[in-house]
């Protein structure tokens, strides 16, 4: 049986306020993104040491690092850069609380994958010596921000850079956003399942107007009924873990999705993570 978590800054930026949530809902693991308005590479050792205070009185584990990282200009070598330290400082955070998984992706899109595959492949490089070096893991994540919007794009990537050290995190809910157009579930898993590391939980629809909008999780196009019972059959044994996107009474802007952070990314995040922990666990009672 697959494990649950949360994406702590989907519920707040207070880590006790969103650490007390995931209890309430007998969670396995929390995932840091944001955490007190800065971004996991920004947290100083003192904001490390209350993570881990905060943590003691619980059963809950530290079950990934969402950094953004490689989410920058692939022909910037400043911001590469800037990303591969960004890469180093979340390998050590989560070093430090117990976790060797670290969330990237492939660069801001600029075109047609095909024709930029060989190029990002070759940014991998470097990071690849880091994470092989110091035993962790890069779980890949495709979205409709990067050159990778979907499964099958990101495996064609993962499959060229060809490491142990290079999985993939697989998230249905952003299918919804691919302009190709995949079904989450079963197009997308089939493809991604092999390569599938971690797993985020997210739900929306597009509109007859294109527009896509958040929702809470079962009600939107992902079939995540059936998606649970195959994870279940397929014994997936790893995290899924809320990312929920959606928020009661307004929209997250896409300058926030493309990079989740701080208090105007975690607006009602509390209520809208909490509604859809009790739609998930009605939906794990009918399985």
């Amino acid at each position: 049986m697959f494990k649950k978590g949360v994406i702590t800054d989907e519920i707040s930026q207070d880590f006790q306020e969103a650490i007390e949530l995931a209890m309430k809902y007998d969670l396995d693991g929390v995932e840091i993104r944001s955490i007190w308005e800065k971004s996991p590479h920004e947290l100083e050792p003192l904001e490390t040491r209350k993570i881990k205070e905060i943590l003691g009185d619980t059963n809950l584990e530290v079950c990934g690092i969402s950094t953004p990282f490689f989410k920058c200009d692939i022909d910037d070598e400043n911001e590469i850069k800037s990303h591969i330290e960004i890469l180093k400082r979340s390998i050590e955070l989560g070093q430090n609380l117990g976790t060797h998984l670290i969330r990237g992706f492939t660069f801001w899109s600029k075109g047609d994958l095909e024709e930029n595959v060989d190029k990002i492949v070759s940014r991998f490089e470097e990071p690849l010596k880091i994470v092989e070096r110091e035993k962790a893991i890069l779980a890949l994540e495709f979205d409709p921000s990067v050159f990778t919007t979907n499964a099958k794009k990101l495996v064609r990537v993962i499959e060229e850079i060809d490491s142990p050290y290079v999985k993939a995190l697989w998230d249905p809910g952003n299918d919804i956003y691919d302009p190709d157009g995949e079904i989450p579930y079963p197009e997308g898993y089939d493809k991604i399942k092999k390569h599938m590391i971690h797993m985020h939980l997210k739900d929306a629809k597009k509109m007859e107007d294109g527009s896509i909008i958040g929702t809470p999780i079962g009600e939107g196009q992902v079939d995540y009924e059936g998606h649970f019972r195959q994870l279940i059959q397929d014994r997936y044994e790893g995290y899924v873990v809320l990312e929920t996107h959606y928020r009661p009474k307004h929209d997250i802007s896409e300058e926030l999705l493309a990079l989740p952070k701080g208090s105007a990314f975690s607006y009602l995040g509390y209520e809208a993570s909490e509604e859809c922990l009790v739609k998930w666990q009605a939906l794990m009672e009918k399985i």
